[in-house]
């Protein structure tokens, strides 16, 4: 066999092994989508991708095989995610609003193959999951400006969801009316109470009237429906060419700064390795007792978990009584982690780990 059958008989060898293996990574990628689909979790891995690509291109030592072994990598990634969405075709995603509210904007930016679909407030998104009516809710938690949205908050705590993911988006709020009106004419304007209280300064200099709504993008439906001139939304981009409105003016955010933290809640948890950089969120409700909540907060810091946030909110249905919700960087699945836990329980009536997620992916903005 001369050297040129030879190398044809190699690489018709190394095709054949090829080919299994592709079979066998493909297959590997089904069960990858439905683990994720069953979370709520993306198909998108920016951060596992990049630890993918840098470990395997390690193992080439010829540096100009290296380049081309990258490019053949990047392929596969991008056949694996191609077959992933393929197969997440049908995930159903629950917000609360109607299209062009920025839960709307959110869901579809992480989902972009799902099927977005919109309930009347946060406890019915919330519940169509726990129901199986919905894969995972995507559910606003905090604002830059205005701050925690309690009633998710509640609903994590009474509910049994998982937190599974935490994302950014950047709110850009405008001035919407109805084609032909202009800004002289609005005397009332329409919108989400956070999104009017990020505008406070600019309605109140301007003299209007603040009218509460469900949401920005049924705030944008309502002015769209009645044709008035005087009246105006506050909302996305989106939403104005959704609903055939024009921007009478942009960027009305009294900060410029200005963005919402969505998480997504599905019906099964979600760990990530304990090597990826990650956060839990904690509830629990403290003994009635002198110094419990002290004790409770040492606890947690004593076992060497970094809180990133605490806050308390009142407990629905008792007088007086507060739950605590806790952001807090490490793995609580590790040894230092069940101690914790097992000495957080000495001090607490409830305790709950609601959910995990990496640090905060943000989300491209709303509307540029």
């Amino acid at each position: 066999m001369d050297q040129l059958a030879k190398a044809r008989e190699i690489i018709s060898q190394v095709d054949r092994q090829m080919a299994e293996l592709f079979v066998r990574r493909m297959e590997a990628a089904r069960e990858v989508a439905a683990y994720k689909q069953a979370r709520g979790l993306p198909v998108l891995d920016a951060a596992r991708e990049q630890a993918l690509k840098e470990r395997n291109s390690a193992l080439i030592a010829d540096d100009q095989l290296r380049d081309y072994y990258i490019t053949f990598l990047e392929k596969i990634l991008e056949l694996s995610k191609s077959y992933q969405h393929r197969l997440m075709d049908g995930i159903s995603v629950a917000y609360a609003g109607v299209p062009g509210a920025f839960a709307d904007i959110a869901a579809h930016r992480i989902f972009p193959d799902g099927r977005c679909i919109g309930f009347d407030g946060f406890q019915a998104a919330y519940e169509a999951v726990e129901q199986g009516v919905c894969d995972c809710a995507v559910l606003p938690v905090e604002n830059s400006y205005a701050g925690e949205v309690g009633q998710v908050m509640d609903l994590m705590f009474h509910g049994s969801l998982y937190v599974n993911g935490v994302y950014t988006l950047p709110v850009i709020q405008n001035l919407l009316g109805v084609p032909g009106g202009t800004i002289q004419q609005v005397r009332t304007v329409l919108s989400h109470p956070q999104a009017l209280s990020q505008c406070g300064s600019y309605l109140h200099g301007h003299g209007w009237e603040a009218v509460s709504e469900s949401n920005t993008a049924a705030a944008a439906q309502k002015v769209a429906q009645t044709g008035d001139p005087s009246l105006a939304a506050i909302a996305s981009a989106e939403t104005a060419e959704i609903y055939g409105l024009n921007i009478l003016e942009r960027h009305v955010n009294v900060s410029s700064t200005n963005t919402t933290k969505f998480a997504v809640f599905s019906r099964v948890e979600h760990k990530p390795l304990a090597q990826d950089e990650s956060k839990f969120i904690l509830l629990f409700t403290v003994n009635d007792v002198a110094g419990a909540l002290a004790k409770a907060i040492s606890v947690i810091g004593s076992h060497g978990f970094n809180m990133k946030v605490l806050r308390s909110r009142p407990v629905r249905d008792r007088d007086w009584q507060y739950y605590f919700y806790v952001e807090a960087e490490g793995d609580e699945d590790s040894d230092e982690g069940r101690n914790m836990r097992a000495e957080l329980a000495e001090q607490c009536d409830t305790l709950k780990i609601v959910g995990h997620y990496q640090i905060p992916v943000s989300l491209e903005e709303a509307n540029p």
